[in-house]
Formats: structure tokens, C-alpha cells, sequence
């Protein structure tokens, strides 16, 4: 459990949800065993729903980590949607390959191994969904690039954005945390008021900031 939601909130919604069986389920468990973060279930139900109701095909996603958003995008997108993804740790590069690999899904799924920073410059498609969940101290500095990329009328869902809800509330902040934390403020009052961007930030999961971006008749008028 985390300190943004009532803890009895968040168990209901949670054992409410169905519990996913296959791959999914047994990435569940690596992920517990080897204490790997992976999205958690009310915010994958979250995605799921954004992934379908907008109809996206094509999305990027920055934070592969073992490929467990990876996947629930992919089947969320049917047959005709293609992620992109970027992990820079190797170990978790080779574990999502395998994953993907594991799930049929190779064809749709392309992996970057590589750093945010390096890949987001040489890129150059246009994405109808954009899912921040990397290093939370990078955000504010890939957010031109994920704004370049991502299409007019696009969304961008960025997660973890409250921290254990650091970023809500002083008392919580641990010294070592102060500048990741800091540094989400900055990045949540920055896509809040950005004159591109409409966005709501949810108390679910860990937070989830949802932008979606302008049409640019939107922007100019």
C-alpha cells in the first residue's frame, strides 16, 4: 500500500479488479519475487481503458523494465497497434525481450536498448499515446521531445507522479528523496499549465498525470 489513497479504498478497488492469469500473471510473480516495479493493477485497468476508448495504434513508451506495460498496451491495441519501448538497463532489456518473445508479441513490440535522452532525439514518428515510467528525476527533461512526438490530440500518461505522496505532502519527504521529489513538482506544475497540454493528475496507484495535447487550432486560438 502507499499514503495517497485510503489504504481500504485502494485494497477494494484492487480485489475488485480480475486478476490476470497467462504471461501476465507470471510476470506479476517475477516481478514480486525479484522486487521489480511494474505498474499496479488499478492504474494497468486505467491504461487499458485509455488504450481503448482513444483508439491509439501506435505508442511509446519510455521505461520497459521486464515489458509488463509493454504487453497490456499491446493487447489493449488489438491486432493493428504497435508499440515502441525503451529500456537502458541491460538486465531488464534481455528479461522483456524474452517476455515479449514469451507472449507472441515480437512482430508489434520493438525494444530500444539505450538511454531516454539519446533515443527520444532520434525519433522522429508521431505516437497517439505517449507512457512516461522511467527515471522520475528525467521527466521535465524529456518532455519537449515526448511533446514532439507526440500527435495533436495525443496522450501522454505519466506514472508515479506523487511519489508515495511525497510530492503532495512535505511531512513525507525523505532527505534523500528531496530533489527526485522537488523535481516532480516542477514537472507536474510545468505539464499543468502548458499551453499545449490539458491535464488531470489521478490519486490511483502511485499518481497518474493524464495530458492530453491541444489541437493546434486549440493552441493558436
Amino acid at each position: 500500500m502507499n499514503s495517497i489513497l485510503n489504504p481500504s479504498v485502494e485494497k477494494y478497488i484492487r480485489n475488485i479488479l480480475p486478476n490476470n492469469t497467462g504471461i501476465l500473471y507470471e510476470m506479476e510473480e517475477y516481478a514480486r519475487n525479484k522486487h521489480v516495479p511494474i505498474i499496479h493493477k488499478e492504474v494497468a485497468a486505467l491504461v487499458k481503458v485509455i488504450t481503448k476508448t482513444s483508439g491509439a495504434a501506435k505508442i511509446l513508451e519510455i521505461g520497459t523494465a521486464i515489458a509488463y506495460s509493454t504487453i497490456i498496451f499491446c493487447i489493449a491495441m488489438g491486432e493493428n497497434g504497435r508499440i515502441t519501448t525503451i529500456e537502458r538497463n541491460e538486465n531488464m532489456y534481455t528479461v522483456a525481450l524474452a517476455n515479449i518473445e514469451k507472449a507472441n508479441l515480437k512482430d508489434r513490440i520493438k525494444v530500444i536498448h539505450g538511454d531516454a535522452s539519446d533515443v527520444l532525439m532520434h525519433l522522429s514518428e508521431k505516437y497517439d499515446l505517449i507512457f512516461l515510467d522511467s527515471a522520475k528525476s528525467q521527466y521535465s527533461d524529456y518532455l519537449n521531445d515526448l511533446l514532439r512526438l507526440l500527435k495533436n490530440g495525443g496522450i501522454l500518461i505519466s506514472d508515479n507522479v506523487l511519489y508515495k505522496g511525497m510530492v503532495a505532502d512535505d511531512a513525507l519527504v525523505a532527505k534523500r528523496k528531496k530533489t527526485i521529489v522537488n523535481k516532480l513538482r516542477n514537472y507536474l506544475e510545468v505539464i499543468t499549465n502548458h499551453p499545449e497540454l490539458d491535464t488531470s493528475i489521478l490519486p490511483i496507484g502511485d499518481g497518474v498525470a493524464i495530458s492530453c495535447k491541444k489541437q493546434e487550432e486549440m493552441i493558436n486560438g
